[in-house]
Parts: C-alpha cells; sequence; structure tokens
C-alpha cells in the first residue's frame, strides 16, 4: 500500500508529502537519489551511508587479517628509505 500520493506538474516537479518527508528525514535543500529496482523506482536520501556500507565499499572481500604493529612499522621504514635514498 502506497505511503502517499504526489501530483506531476507541467514542469515535471513533484512534491514531496510530509509523511515521506519525516520518514526519509529530510528537508529543504535536502538531495532525494532515484534508483531502479526492477519494474519499480525507489527513492531515498543521497550521500547518507552507514559504516558497513563504507567498509563493505573498501573492503569487498571482508576485513584483512590484523597486521602487528612491528610489520607496519618496518613497512613505512622500507617505504621512507626507497622514497629518500639517493639516486
Amino acid at each position: 500500500m502506497a505511503i502517499a500520493h504526489s501530483k506531476l506538474t507541467a514542469q515535471g516537479q513533484i512534491s514531496v508529502p510530509a509523511e515521506v518527508r519525516k520518514k526519509l528525514g529530510v528537508g529543504p535543500g535536502s538531495v532525494l537519489e532515484w534508483d531502479e529496482a526492477g519494474e519499480q523506482v525507489v527513492v531515498r536520501r543521497a550521500g547518507r551511508y552507514s559504516s558497513k556500507d563504507i567498509h563493505r565499499a573498501v573492503f569487498p572481500d571482508g576485513a584483512q587479517k590484523p597486521r602487528k604493529l612491528g610489520d607496519l612499522k618496518e613497512g613505512i621504514r622500507r617505504a621512507v628509505r626507497k622514497r629518500h635514498a639517493l639516486r
């Protein structure tokens, strides 16, 4: 069942009903994102991602193996030596 209905103007504009604005937490200046999902169009707030979304984007294969502090420091030492080596 539909939450609310909107009417399209001749200029292609719509009003977002108050119930939908409250549910999405949007107001003046907010950006909405439109996406296709099969035969449906989904509207959501743009630019709002959870930490889980960001983690999945950065680590698509899951979390990396934890490293020891000594290994990290050694990697930094090697990178600095390589960068500042006399040529």
